[in-house]
């Protein structure tokens, strides 16, 4: 069993630093990070065990549930969506891309865990709210079936409050878009990397 995780994503960063600091005093957990994203969003994440998290995500609601934009409680998160959650990115080519782009960070968590968990894929990254307007988007890798099918579950476990944005399946994606994909995702860090009309 892996441990549990949550995150809670507010409207306000000063009520998402109170319930923050509600869920560090009621209950002890492995991991609790927290900070801004854009567009002025405050996301605070809790790891650790099962009912230690429950109790923090009692307590952070108690005091922000008016604040709070979105929310994901994964009782028994996959190993990948944690790596990917910390930076880590596979750079695995197979058959095709899967993406799925939502309005909040939560959704796109709660969809990466379920296509993975899932179907045989490979989660590629997650890219989360900063230079995105808040919106989240997560990549999956492998067959094409096995795509369409992580990329559907992860779409079917999204709430409509959570906001689709998009979803989409790629079979046989070019290198060179491949290439930026593993490279630094901004735009204006791809154009600096190289001078692309000399």
């Amino acid at each position: 069993m892996h441990p549990a995780l949550l995150l809670l994503e507010f409207d306000s960063i000063a009520v998402g630093i109170e319930a923050g600091d509600a869920m560090a005093k009621r209950s002890l957990l492995g991991t609790l990070r927290a900070g801004t994203v854009q567009p002025g969003r405050y996301l605070v994440l809790a790891c650790g065990e099962v009912a230690d998290v429950e109790e923090a995500r009692a307590a952070g609601l108690s005091v922000g549930r008016d604040r709070l934009v979105d929310e994901i409680f994964l009782p028994d998160v996959h190993p990948e969506v944690v790596t990917a959650l910390v930076g880590a990115r596979c750079t695995e080519n197979r058959d095709a891309l899967g993406i799925i782009e939502t309005r909040t960070v939560a959704a796109t968590i709660g969809a990466a865990d379920a296509g993975v968990k899932g179907a045989e894929v490979a989660l590629i990254e997650i890219r989360l709210a900063d230079g995105l307007g808040g919106k989240a988007y997560v990549l999956f890798s492998g067959e094409v079936s096995d795509v369409e099918a992580a990329v559907e579950l992860g779409v079917a476990s999204l709430s409509r409050r959570q906001g689709l944005v998009a979803r989409v399946v790629i079979p046989q994606i070019h290198g060179e878009m491949l290439d930026n994909l593993h490279a630094h995702p901004q735009f204006r860090s791809r154009l600096e990397a190289v001078r692309p009309f000399s």
